[in-house]
């Protein structure tokens, strides 16, 4: 996958959330689980975008590996709105898979690069 489908669909990916949090009552004490959400899920593409800029290819993967934390923080986020049934199962499900899908991206695409230095 290129980068700038990489790029493309963790943007998509971050506004699905977005568009989905808009719909969490945050009066029940879901608000803090929102806000970490849409912080992580966000911050994964913002990662990919910077690591466009990198000083070094060092800094590069290590941008990827911040992208990949933030992916898999998302996963706990996702896991926890729908434990609380903030959001439906289908939503979850929908979201753990591309979750999912962008974490497999984002390991393959650092291994790439480490085997490439």
């Amino acid at each position: 996958m290129k980068d700038s489908e990489l790029r493309t669909r963790t943007k998509a990916f971050a506004i699905k959330i977005i568009a989905v949090c808009d719909n969490v009552d945050t009066h029940k004490g879901r608000g803090v689980l929102v806000n970490q959400i849409v912080r992580s899920a966000t911050s994964i593409g913002a990662n990919i975008h910077e690591a466009n800029y990198a000083s070094s290819k060092a800094d590069f993967i290590n941008k990827f590996h911040i992208a990949l934390k933030e992916c898999i923080e998302t996963e706990y986020w996702i896991e926890m709105l729908a434990g609380s049934n903030a959001i439906t199962e289908d939503e979850s499900k929908a979201l753990l898979q591309e979750s999912g899908a962008i974490r497999r991206i984002l390991v393959k695409s650092i291994n790439t690069a480490k085997n490439n230095m």
